[in-house]
């Protein structure tokens, strides 16, 4: 099959191996969650691969690895049209401009890595150096431009059920890149030979191996027990003034509901009650009233809630606040990974297109890990925040267990919620400390150290979600090294591919010294 492919391909130039390096990154996007189509893998990296090798020089291949990379997001981010669509009366203009625009840029990235592997030798050394150089641009834009690492590579093996779970495993190694630069590895099976295919095929073997020996019991937790609160609110009624007291309404009934289950399922327990990002339609830091309301709601519990607030410089901040059962305020987080063209208006990107009004929002000082009167510590996470991989804890003030709150109202029922969910669960295994995860319109889970759904509930339902807190892991070596490990494991992946091109130049340039020495 590779064989005709090959064939097939070696028959295309200009235009039309642009094309279908566009149809291969398109294909390959139907790895990604929510679909989890792995086998294709199988023919897009090959495809891709061979016309690497097909191009005339580095800057084809370049080239083609940037149709490759454009067909890919155009797939994976189309849901990015969902939240335009919300403001199609003010940015309809944006609609058919903002997913190519978004995938064009990043498509960059792997026209990087596919320039780069066509100066290697065809082979394992040009797999070497693919896979390297796309784990290290997939590196560089968690932070170019204030950073957009969504949808990695990595994130495909993050399906559901128990194998899923194995398969993600090596992400408390290396992070997700580590699964990224493992998955092109093995995608590229196809299109190698004798050793090196066999090579491959034993880390696709090893992979699950490994995986399933790390896994064990989530450690045993403090006698903490978590509701979570999905209020389901369509996000045209967020912030329109006629629905704010039924929207207030709809959390403090939830909360009672989740208060007398909690009270019932785990009496002896400390008791947190989470709501999503800016679930409060009030400023619950200046509104005491609002405040006793959720107290007197949550019957003794502590409320960890979502809301907007005013700093003394008049600017709003998108935080999360701690509600004592006294009504009273022991902690807040301000988000500091803010939405470029969403929630601020980046002086790179001047399209005036901020939702936020006024400014837009303040961005937080970073990472924090919050104390919280009766609460095991815990890390703090808005929305966007759970898709920076070592970028959400505080390692000088290391938590027990993160709190993850999101809105995702925005992406209506697509795929951008369920890649939302899978970052969430990649950053739990990562860490190696359980999640709590609050979304309003879902999905709202409670994970285990290891990445396992313990409880969940899904898309545009309402209702509470609740369960134990599970103990955290020791430290993760991605905990300990943070990026500089898997920078280190494609840097050395890389100069292997590097490595073997030399090695082969080398050989072959004796070959032919030893024929002309060799003949009459």
């Amino acid at each position: 099959m590779i064989q005709k492919l090959s064939d097939w391909l070696a028959r295309l130039s200009g235009i039309r191996a642009d094309g279908a390096a566009f149809l291969f990154g398109v294909a390959a996007a139907l790895a990604l969650p929510p679909y989890f189509l792995l086998p294709v893998l199988w023919i897009a990296v090959p495809g891709l691969l061979i016309l690497i090798g097909n191009a005339p020089g580095w800057r084809k291949a370049a080239r083609r690895g940037w149709w490759f990379g454009f067909g890919h997001h155009l797939l994976g981010l189309y849901w990015i049209t969902e939240a335009i669509l919300f403001e199609a009366a003010k940015f309809w203009w944006l609609v058919p401009l903002a997913v190519p625009a978004i995938a064009a840029i990043l498509a960059v990235f792997i026209a990087v890595a596919a320039g780069l592997a066509r100066c290697a030798a065809p082979g394992l050394p040009r797999v070497l150096v693919l896979a390297g150089a796309w784990t290290l641009a997939d590196i560089a834009r968690q932070f170019t431009l204030t950073g957009f690492p969504w949808n990695p590579w990595g994130s495909m093996w993050a399906f559901p059920g128990t194998l899923g779970t194995i398969m993600v495993q090596p992400a408390a190694w290396g992070s997700v890149h580590l699964l990224t630069l493992l998955t092109i590895l093995v995608a590229a099976i196809p299109a190698l030979r004798g050793r090196a295919r066999w090579s491959a095929i034993a880390i696709l073997m090893l992979w699950p191996v490994l995986g399933w020996l790390r896994l064990g019991q989530a450690p045993a937790g403090p006698p903490v027990s978590v509701a979570l609160i999905q209020g389901d609110i369509a996000q045209g009624q967020k912030w329109d003034r006629r629905f704010v007291a039924q929207t207030f309404t709809t959390y403090l009934d939830l909360t009672r509901q989740a208060a007398s289950a909690m009270a019932t399922a785990y009496p002896q327990t400390v008791r947190v009650i989470i709501w999503p990002e800016t679930a409060s339609p009030y400023l619950l830091v200046q509104d005491p009233a609002a405040r006793e309301a959720i107290a007197k709601a949550a019957q003794g519990a502590t409320v960890l809630a979502g809301t907007v607030r005013f700093g003394r410089d008049g600017r709003p901040r998108n935080s999360l606040v701690a509600i004592l059962p006294d009504a009273k305020l022991d902690g807040v987080y301000d988000k500091w990974h803010l939405v470029p063209g969403g929630e601020y208006q980046p002086a790179w990107l001047p399209l005036g297109i901020q939702l936020v009004p006024g400014g837009g929002f303040v961005p937080g000082p970073g990472p924090k890990t919050m104390h919280v009167i009766g609460l095991p510590a815990f890390g703090p996470l808005i929305c966007y925040e759970s898709i920076f991989p070592a970028e959400i804890v505080d390692e000088k003030d290391r938590p027990s267990w993160l709190v993850n709150i999101t809105n995702d109202a925005w992406f209506g029922n697509s795929s951008g919620p369920r890649q939302h969910f899978t970052a969430a669960r990649l950053r739990a295994v990562e860490e190696g400390l359980p999640l709590m995860r609050a979304a309003n319109t879902g999905i709202s889970a409670l994970f285990d150290p290891y990445g396992r759904v313990i409880r969940r509930l899904g898309l545009q339902k309402r209702g509470v979600v609740m369960g134990r807190l599970t103990g955290f892991l020791p430290r993760t070596l991605f905990s300990e090294m943070g990026l500089i490990d898997p920078i280190a494991i494609a840097v050395l992946i890389f100069g292997l591919g590097i490595a073997g091109s030399r090695l082969r130049l080398l050989r072959r340039k004796k070959s032919t010294d030893f024929k002309n020495i060799a003949a009459p």
